[in-house]
This record gives C-alpha cells, structure tokens and sequence, in this order.
C-alpha cells in the first residue's frame, strides 16, 4: 500500500471488509431506509489543523453508515458537543455527512477506518492502516495538540511518532483521562473514549470531556506549550 492512496478503496484487511460490508448489506431495523457507506471511513477535518484526534474505529451503525468519523452514533454525540463547547466545531451535534458539521483547527482521525467485529482491531489490522496515519502527520504542519481517545488510539500514535523518526520519551507516558505528555512538537493528551461502555457506567462525565478540550484549547495555542 502506498501512502496517500485514496482510503475509501482500501481491501487490506479481508475481516475488516468482510465486517463493514456485511453490516452495510444487512443494516439495523432503525436504519433499513439508510443507503450505508460500508467502506473505510476517511479522516475528517482540515490537514493544517493544530488538534488531532485519534479515535479508535468506525462504529458499526454509526461512520460505517454515515461515512463520517463519529457520525451518527452516541459517541459522536458526546465529541462534537464537547468540540462545539470548547470552539472547535460550529454545531453541538451531527447526525449524516451532509448535516452542515465543520471543525474548526481540528481534525479527527483513527487508528483503524474500518468497522471491526465487536470494536476489537488485531495488531495485523493496526499495522496495516499506519501507513495512512503517517501520510497524515506528515503532513499535518501545524499540528500542536494530539488527543487520544482510549489507549489504543494512545499507543498508535506513538508508535507512529517513533516510525517517524520523531521523539518518543523513555519510559512511554503513561495513558490516563486528560493525562498529559509535552514533546518537542506536540502536547499529547489522553483521555476515556467517549463510548457507551464509559459514558454508561459514568466513567466518563461530561464535565471530563469538557476538560480535555479545554486543556486542548489552552495547548493549542502558539505560546501556551510548556
């Protein structure tokens, strides 16, 4: 696979496009009037952003139907109320790719584009969509602030900043909810995926994803890096 190459016609991983395009065929009954994406779901937001963050997966009935990151599902109701709070993104809440949603300095990617079977990716499938990763943070020149939503999303990323050749700090950070780790170029902050397993439970409030946006804002900004 080369970088850069369209992502929507990845066939990579044959469990991941055997998932996606099964549930795309078959649906959900709240959703059999929906024509679903069933494909690798592209990053979404600007390249010169200065926020990413880096999700885990596409929902089964929520980006894999919409064809949008976060789109459609509760989780995404959580992220783009807090993004909307804290000024990246112009509304609190979408719902499909054509709703009028746009983020503001921040841009939201993965660590995998594909749906997986029970939210859970192999480390061959990990590997195989890093190459898409590092196309986008090479070119992403204004990046200053990574948030990583789960650990998952948090050992990606550093481990495509050591790829990169970039620095990784020995020991690793330890992952954690608003967590922080200062690099040479990038603030990293960690925080609860907003999922139903953690939004249920009341592992993760509003009121702490709040917070990592806030801390986003304040590291976002040209003279606030420690």
């Amino acid at each position: 696979m080369q970088a850069g190459t369209d992502i929507t016609s990845c066939v990579r991983c044959p469990r991941l496009v055997a998932h996606r395009e099964s549930i795309a065929k078959n649906k959900t009954r709240r959703f059999t009037d929906w024509s679903y994406w069933g494909r690798p779901v592209p990053s979404f937001g600007s390249i010169r952003a200065r926020v990413l963050i880096v999700g885990l997966a596409p929902a089964a009935h929520g980006a894999n139907r919409t064809g949008r990151m976060f789109t459609g599902d509760r989780s995404g109701d959580w992220l783009f109320r807090a993004l909307h709070k804290a000024g990246f993104a112009n509304q609190p809440g979408s719902t499909d790719r054509t709703d009028g949603l746009k983020l503001l300095d921040c841009r939201i990617t993965a660590a995998a584009h594909c749906a997986p079977p029970d939210n859970k990716v192999t480390p061959e499938e990990l590997a195989n969509c890093q190459p898409y990763l590092l196309d986008e943070l090479r070119k992403m020149k204004r990046l200053r602030v990574v948030i990583c939503l789960g650990q998952i999303g948090f050992k990606t990323y550093l481990r495509a900043r050591k790829e990169l050749g970039q620095d990784v700090p020995r020991p690793l950070p330890k992952f954690g909810h608003a967590s922080l780790a200062t690099l040479s170029d990038v603030s990293v902050i960690g925080s609860y995926h907003p999922s139903q397993q953690n939004t249920f439970t009341g592992r993760l409030t509003e009121a702490m994803l709040d917070d990592v946006f806030r801390l986003a804002r304040q590291f976002a900004e040209p003279d606030n890096r420690g």
